[in-house]
């Protein structure tokens, strides 16, 4: 009987490497840039097109190589990094195994330029499917020029499974974000088909993020570092209160290579305790500076998980320096022990803010000054509090209730039998000009049926409500916009911006008017007539970036993401006060759609309580 087992060609050992180590145009960017961090680059630039899927040019003044390296390089495990098993406990190189560029040329096409400062003249390559098709010398400047072109050619099931240019582009700016972070100390650009996203000039971290994330991040950092005989940390944290609900801005990177560590992320979750909202997640930017032989960084082809010698260790210097710093900034609350107890003393903490006037202003109580001085006469002092205690009781005899009235802070419950006020004799059901909804907490809608009570939750039954909306709006393209008096100018980060700009066209059919207005600003000339108010548009826009990108990988229909993202945004949230007629109109609505059990993200509209089952609670 003959063999059966063969040793594979190099051409079809490299495709089944490459998909491991290539899994997405953002995969060769990850493998290219870092390539160019360890030739020892001070200016490294991207250039891009069609998301990666045409173009993929990566530009470096490092120290170049010379002809015979050039072509070793697309080689399987042929490396400069590392020469003896030993050297793999003291890493330091983005790369090491030698697998990327024999990868990538093993699925494209690829043009590699290259020169060293002291050689006269460089080495041009050109590869096709692993294969040399030239070898020559050229003309360039000092450094290596790597263009991948046509990726995944040769195999189309992987190509067919690429996402959208949206989508796709989103990967490669979050790895140019990883590595830019990693390196402030580095120029780095980003062109997208001919317009540049990214201009970053070589500064202190501070700036960096500031360059990458937007202008509006320098607000919410604050600095974490702490020196010990095991482990450095550094960098930044946010704020509690600039939190978001969607995760994206979270950056660990251990001797300058980012990783992916939910046990670490547990460690900085933990130390903000009880400053989070439920389900927001902060920004931060954290270095662990660390002995290489402590930690083993050869656990994936990507290089993004990692093994610490003693994990719990690192975790709790990580929580106890972030917990430290959030204390030392004033973000987590403290108590002053060195203030004088003295009523002589007691001043007003804050100073006060003016207020803009509104529309409807609601009766407030204005804070008094807190200073006491015996100077003040006492029988001025008795008569001004006799007054104000008459005002508490003004008017008390012939109060009249107002039924438009909410309740302030207490519900009086009241029979209506003696009114002799029963089922409405067409439906069976509650009068509605008897029964009125009334809300729990200002977050659940409480109304009557027949069989009991019905329980709403208000945010998830509008969201229902605008989903359907703003959907048959698309679909029928029919928008309405108010314009408005004086246009708003928003900005969002140089990452959101191309996501924002695949947006323009599906948000304008809503019947919003924004345009583009240079490179990360836009401009609002008109909003959707009756449908949102009292909005800021900055917020709606922000959140519906975040909810839209959340969406992405999940649902492809671009329509239903603008719908889903743009109805969570403009949502009524819980803790709003709602009026009678507001409460009544939602639930009308609410019954009124195709589809009312569900909200769009998934999440009950509301529960029905019968009477049977509210009086077994009660039985003994």
């Amino acid at each position: 009987m003959a063999d059966v087992i063969q040793l594979l060609p190099d051409s079809i050992a490299n495709q089944i490497a490459a998909g491991e180590v290539i899994q997405r145009p953002a995969s060769v960017v990850k493998e290219l840039m870092e390539n160019a961090v360890d030739a020892g680059a001070t200016q490294i630039k991207l250039v891009v097109k069609d998301a990666g899927k045409t173009l993929i040019q990566v530009i470096d003044n490092g120290c170049g190589m010379s002809e015979t390296d050039a072509r070793m390089c697309f080689e399987r495990h042929a490396t400069s990094k590392i020469k003896r098993a030993k050297d793999l406990f003291s890493i330091r190189t983005m790369g090491f195994r030698g697998e990327a560029m024999a990868s990538i040329a093993a699925i494209a096409h690829i043009e590699t330029r290259t020169r060293r400062s002291n050689d006269e003249v460089g080495t041009r390559i050109v590869i096709e499917g692993s294969k040399v098709i030239t070898q020559e010398s050229c003309q360039c400047a000092p450094g290596t020029v790597f263009a991948v072109k046509n990726l995944f050619y040769n195999v189309p099931a992987r190509r067919n499974f690429l996402k959208s240019n949206t989508v796709e582009m989103k990967h490669i700016i979050d790895e140019f974000q990883r590595i830019a972070l990693a390196h402030p100390d580095i120029f780095f650009s980003l062109h997208h088909n001919g317009s540049e996203m990214f201009h970053l000039q070589a500064s202190n971290l501070r700036q960096r993020i500031v360059g990458l994330l937007g202008q509006h991040t320098n607000k919410k950092l604050v600095p974490v570092e702490e020196e010990t005989d095991v482990v450095n940390i550094r960098g930044y944290v946010g704020k509690a209160e600039f939190a978001k609900k969607t995760r994206g801005e979270q950056f660990f990177f251990v001797n300058n290579r980012f990783i992916k560590s939910g046990y670490l992320n547990h460690a900085v979750m933990t130390a903000y305790e009880d400053l989070l909202q439920k389900d927001h997640y902060p920004l931060y930017v954290l270095y662990v500076d660390i002995d290489p032989a402590r930690v083993d960084i050869n656990v994936h082809p990507t290089k993004q998980e990692i093994k610490f010698d003693d994990e719990r260790l690192i975790y709790n210097y990580l929580k106890v320096t972030i917990r430290h710093a959030l204390a030392q900034y004033n973000v987590t609350p403290t108590l002053d022990f060195d203030t004088n107890p003295t009523f002589s003393n007691l001043q007003p903490r804050y100073p006060k803010k003016e207020q803009k006037p509104t529309a409807n202003p609601s009766p407030k109580k204005e804070p008094q000054n807190m200073v006491f001085s015996s100077s003040i006469n006492k029988d001025h002092r008795h008569e001004n509090n006799l007054k104000h205690w008459q005002k508490l009781y003004d008017g008390l005899d012939n109060e009249e209730t107002d039924s438009n009235d909410e309740p302030k802070e207490s519900i009086t419950i009241q029979s209506k039998a003696s009114e002799n006020t029963g089922m409405d004799d067409k439906d069976g059901t509650f009068s509605k000009e008897e029964i009125q909804p009334y809300q729990i907490h200002n977050t659940y809608i409480v109304s009557p049926i027949r069989s009991g009570f019905m329980l709403i939750d208000q945010q998830a039954a509008h969201e229902r409500i605008l989903f359907e909306k703003y959907l048959e709006v698309l679909e029928e393209q029919k928008p309405v916009t108010q314009k408005e008096l004086f246009t708003k100018t928003i900005k969002v980060s140089p990452a959101d911006a191309p996501v924002l700009k695949s947006m323009l066209e599906q948000i304008n059919m809503l019947g919003f008017d924004i345009r583009e207005f240079g490179q990360d600003t836009f401009v609002v000339h008109g909003v959707p007539a009756n449908i949102l108010k009292g909005i800021n548009e900055q917020e709606l826009i922000d959140s519906m970036i975040e909810q839209y990108k959340r969406n992405l990988d999940i649902n492809p229909n671009i329509q239903e993401n603008i719908a889903r993202s743009l109805a969570y945004s403009a949502a009524i949230k819980k803790g709003k006060s709602l009026t009678s007629q507001e409460m009544r109109v939602i639930i009308d609505q609410l019954f009124a759609c195709k589809m009312p059990y569900k909200s769009p993200g998934g999440r009950n509209c509301f529960t029905t309580f019968d009477m049977e089952d509210l009086d077994k609670r009660f039985q003994g």
